[in-house]
Parts: C-alpha cells; sequence; structure tokens
C-alpha cells in the first residue's frame, strides 16, 4: 500500500466518469426491458377484427380469454366474482360501460353467459373489443 504524501493532497483535476457511463446504461437497459413488459398485453387475445370500430373508454373491463380464468378488470374471477363486481360498479355509476375483449377460440355460449351476468348485475350499456381491420386483410 502506498501512504498519501503531503504533495499529493492537491486539487482533483479530472473527473472519473466511467462509473457515471456504467449506471446510466444500466438504468437504460432496465427502462427498455420494462418498456417491452408494459406495451406487451398481458393476456395474449385474437380479437376479430371490424371495419366500423372506434376507440372507447374501457370502464369495466371484461377479458375472456381461450383457455383460463375470465378476468375482470385485470384480475381472475369467477362467475360470482363477475356478478359481484359488477353490481358494485353499477352502483358506483349507472351509465358504466362494460367492455368485453372475447379471443376468436371463445365458445359463443360463454360470451353470451358473461352478457347475461353483466345485464343480472345492472349493466345494460356493453361493448365488444375488436381491432380494426389491417389493410390488405380479406
Amino acid at each position: 500500500m502506498a501512504a498519501a504524501s503531503p504533495k499529493d493532497s492537491g486539487i482533483i483535476a479530472g473527473i472519473n466518469v466511467t462509473p457515471l457511463v456504467d449506471i446510466t446504461l444500466v438504468l437504460l437497459i432496465i427502462f427498455i426491458v420494462t418498456a417491452k413488459i408494459v406495451v406487451a398485453p398481458a393476456v395474449p387475445l385474437d380479437l376479430p377484427h371490424a371495419s366500423q370500430s372506434e376507440e372507447m373508454q374501457v370502464v369495466f373491463s371484461v377479458i375472456l380469454p381461450a383457455s383460463g380464468p375470465t378476468l375482470v378488470n385485470g384480475e381472475a374471477a369467477d362467475d360470482a366474482g363477475l356478478k359481484r363486481l359488477a353490481e358494485q360498479a353499477a352502483r358506483g355509476d349507472k351509465e358504466i360501460r362494460a367492455v368485453i375483449n372475447a379471443d376468436g377460440a371463445v365458445p359463443h355460449r360463454r360470451v353470451i353467459h358473461t352478457l347475461d351476468v353483466l345485464k343480472t348485475a345492472g349493466i345494460s350499456r356493453i361493448a365488444f373489443g375488436a381491432l380494426p381491420v389491417e389493410e390488405g386483410a380479406p
């Protein structure tokens, strides 16, 4: 080990920026990976395409994936849970709108059953999620 001599106690003339650059690059990588996770949908759905679709505010979201449980506002729920959450939402706002996003492989009876549960709970304004038609698609 070298001991500091009285001549070495002067002003620091240069700053080592290597650690700062390392930390900045690590943060950049973390932000890039996080952005990929945020953009990717949590449940992959094969939504139908519609030529006349419009953006709408999703107030009460119901997702019906091809496999797995029904998701209500991002949380898994059975029929009783769906009805309870829908009744709470309807009590909070009489003009609430439910949006059902059903995968293309979901049986029709499951979609109709979900629609019936929502109407029984008091939600009458119901929309179905769809993707816009891509150019050149049939």
